[in-house]
């Protein structure tokens, strides 16, 4: 069931806005920055090999000493290693794993302001109870009498828009992924050959990360991509996910870069001085920065939403109200 089409990204819309003043703003190049960029990383493995240890190593010295929120769908493994690491966190288990669930959390997460969110493990919102292959599964038979592949419409703009709030989220992601070794057998040969470890979720996903490493069970890492020059063909064995991961990748991160608080943006589309004509400028700002599917719990309503989709909304309504 891996075998699907590749993700299309679409636009966030929001029912009752103007696309043609929002969606079809100009084309402008700017001068290219690393500004507010976070990391982005993920860790796939089989069972034992260390993902979470790592990964909360990772996170903690993303926090740099702030207490950081995991988000667990391994049966609150994350809290067995309190006290052994040198990290504080918040903790939030899940027991179904709709990926709208996950875009919640994430909403959640930012509201609290946290600066790194980690995902034990990714995997769940894929395979588990809701997640979306199970998904796909109940939309088929409601919606396309039992025709799993047009059910994938549904089903892939729901794994979409996780994806969409996990890359926008305004701070750092480290997210862990099950995986199970990948046997093919070559032409010509009857003895299956290793192509590595194939990670449990949507085909490819471990690209849409800045960067991807895998571990075995030695507790071995291996990094398969990644954006940051420091790790590129990089093995390394029991590594201090702090010193040897988090580190680097900041400095690359912040060297010649200024941070972005996306907390201004959520403000300014929330006063009450704002005015349609600011809030299509704020839109193209927060366009510009590649922020419009930052998540956000909604000021009025409570529900998770996207920074582009409240913006969006208010200005509308704004200029609605002006007729």
């Amino acid at each position: 069931m891996n075998q699907l089409p590749p993700p299309v990204r679409r636009a966030q819309t929001q029912q009752g806005t103007t696309a043609d003043e929002y969606d079809d703003g100009p084309i402008v190049f700017r001068p290219a920055s690393k500004d507010g960029q976070k990391a982005r990383l993920s860790i796939q493995g089989p069972s034992g090999c260390g993902k979470t240890w790592t990964g909360l190593s990772i996170s903690g010295g993303l926090a740099e000493g702030e207490r950081f929120a995991v988000i667990d769908t391994e049966r609150n493994a994350a809290t067995l290693y309190v006290n052994d690491l040198p990290v504080e966190f918040d903790h939030f288990p899940m027991r179904r794993y709709n990926p709208r669930g996950l875009i919640k959390a994430l909403a959640a997460a930012a509201q609290a302001g946290y600066p790194v969110v980690m995902i034990d493990s990714l995997t769940h919102f894929w395979k588990g109870a809701e997640g979306t292959l199970d998904q796909v599964s109940q939309v088929a038979d409601s919606k396309y009498s039992g025709n799993t592949f047009a059910a994938w419409k549904d089903g892939g703009e729901i794994q979409d828009d996780m994806i969409e709030a996990l890359m926008s989220f305004p701070g750092h992601v480290v997210a862990t992924m099950r995986a199970s070794e990948k046997w093919v057998l070559e032409k010509g040969s009857k003895t299956p050959v290793s192509k590595g470890l194939l990670a449990e979720q949507r085909k490819g996903i471990e690209f849409e990360f800045g960067v991807a490493a895998e571990m075995d069970e030695a507790n071995r890492l291996r990094f398969i991509k990644s954006r940051c020059p420091s790790f590129r063909g990089l093995v390394l064995n029991q590594p201090d996910g702090a010193r040897d991961i988090a580190k680097p990748y900041l400095d690359w991160l912040r060297s010649g870069a200024k941070e972005i608080d996306t907390s201004a943006w959520i403000d300014a589309a929330g006063t009450e001085d704002a005015t349609p004509q600011s809030l299509l400028a704020l839109y193209r700002e927060v366009e510009a920065a590649s922020a419009l599917a930052t998540p956000l719990m909604h000021p009025q309503t409570g529900q998770p939403t996207s920074l582009g989709a409240y913006i969006k909304e208010r200005g509308t309504a704004l200029k609605n109200a002006q007729q």
